[in-house]
C-alpha cells in the first residue's frame, strides 16, 4: 500500500497515512498565539480537526494522543479544552508529558495524534 503525505514541508509532513492509519506531526498553536494554554490547546485541537478531515478521518477515530506541556500547572486548563473537544465514548489512549521546552518559547502545549481513517 502506498504512503500518502499531506502538507509536505522541508523538514516534515503534517500528516502521513499508511494502511488506513494517520500519523500527525506534533501540532502547536499559530505564531503570535496567546500565552494562555487553554486558548493554545483549543487552537491546536482545531488544527488537528482540519488535518484529520484532510486525511479522511475525524476526532471520533483517535487511537493514541501524546500531549507535551511546558508547565504541568497548566494541566487543568489543557484538560478543560480537551474535555470540550473530545468525543465522549471515543477517547483515545493518551499520555501527557512535561517538557521543559518546545520548539519555541511561546508554546505551552504540543499535541501529536495517531488516528484511523474512516
Amino acid at each position: 500500500m502506498d504512503i500518502q503525505r499531506k502538507e509536505i514541508g522541508l523538514r516534515l509532513s503534517e500528516a502521513v497515512i499508511h494502511q488506513k492509519t494517520i500519523y500527525l506531526a506534533g501540532q502547536v498553536a499559530d505564531a503570535g498565539c496567546s500565552p494562555d494554554v487553554y486558548e493554545q490547546t483549543r487552537q491546536v485541537l482545531a488544527n488537528i480537526d482540519r488535518l484529520l478531515a484532510l486525511s479522511g478521518s475525524d476526532k471520533s477515530r483517535l487511537l493514541s494522543v501524546t500531549i507535551w506541556l511546558t508547565d504541568m500547572d497548566s494541566f487543568g486548563e489543557m484538560n478543560r479544552a480537551w474535555a470540550e473537544w473530545v468525543v465522549p465514548g471515543h477517547t483515545p489512549a493518551r499520555a501527557t508529558v512535561h517538557s521543559a521546552r518546545l520548539a519555541g518559547p511561546e508554546y505551552g502545549v504540543e499535541i501529536k495524534v495517531i488516528a484511523a481513517q474512516a
